[in-house]
C-alpha cells in the first residue's frame, strides 16, 4: 500500500472509522497542530543536551499519539474506538506533567528572571518553539470545543501543562548550560 492514497486530493481527510471531513475542519486543525508539536519535540530530542529532558520527551511524544488518536474520533464512534482497545486520555496524563513541574521547581536550581528570551541554547530554543506550538494547539482545542465538539477536559489540561513544562525545561537547559 502506498503512502500516497490520493483520497485527500479533493481537500478532505479521513478520521477514524472511515469518516471524511475537510482538511480545514477544526478537529483536523487541532490534532494537526499536535502533530506539528510532536515533530517539534523530535527536534528538541535531536538538539537538547539534557538527557533527562530527552527521555521525558519520548514519553510525551507517545502520549501525544494517544491524544491525537482520541481527537481523530467523532463522538458517535467513541464506543467503537474504546472497544478496539484504544486508550483515552485520563487524569494521569496531566498529573504526570504536574509532578515533573513540581520536581523541577523544587529540586533544581533553575535561574530565570521575568520574561525569557528564547535562544540561550539550541535545545532551549527548540523547546520554546515547541511551547509556542503547544499554546497554538491549546487554542485550537478550545476553538473546537467552543464550536460544539466535545473535547475531553483532560486533553486540555494535558496540553496546558505541557506548554508550562516546555517553558520550564527550556529554562533548565539554559541554567545547566550556564
Amino acid at each position: 500500500m502506498s503512502i500516497a492514497t490520493k483520497t485527500g486530493d479533493d481537500g478532505s481527510t479521513g478520521l477514524m472509522f472511515n469518516r471524511r471531513v475537510p482538511k480545514t475542519h477544526p478537529r483536523v486543525r487541532a490534532y494537526g497542530t499536535l502533530d506539528e508539536l510532536n515533530a517539534a519535540l523530535g527536534m528538541v530530542r535531536a538538539f537538547c543536551e539534557v538527557p533527562l529532558i530527552c527521555e521525558r520527551i519520548v514519553e510525551v511524544q507517545r502520549n501525544l499519539i494517544t491524544v491525537m488518536g482520541e481527537l481523530a474520533v467523532e463522538s458517535a464512534d467513541m464506543e467503537r474506538y474504546i472497544a478496539k482497545g484504544r486508550s483515552l486520555v485520563g487524569a494521569g496524563f496531566p498529573d504526570e506533567l504536574t509532578a515533573q513541574i513540581e520536581d523541577l521547581e523544587k529540586n533544581h536550581k533553575i535561574v530565570y528572571a521575568g520574561w525569557a528570551t528564547p535562544g540561550g541554547t539550541k535545545g532551549s530554543a527548540c523547546l520554546d518553539v515547541a511551547r509556542t506550538i503547544c499554546r497554538r494547539a491549546e487554542r485550537e482545542l478550545v476553538a473546537l470545543r467552543e464550536g460544539g465538539t466535545p473535547v475531553n477536559p483532560e486533553i486540555l489540561r494535558y496540553v496546558n501543562r505541557l506548554s508550562d513544562l516546555c517553558w520550564l525545561w527550556a529554562r533548565w537547559a539554559e541554567t545547566l548550560a550556564g
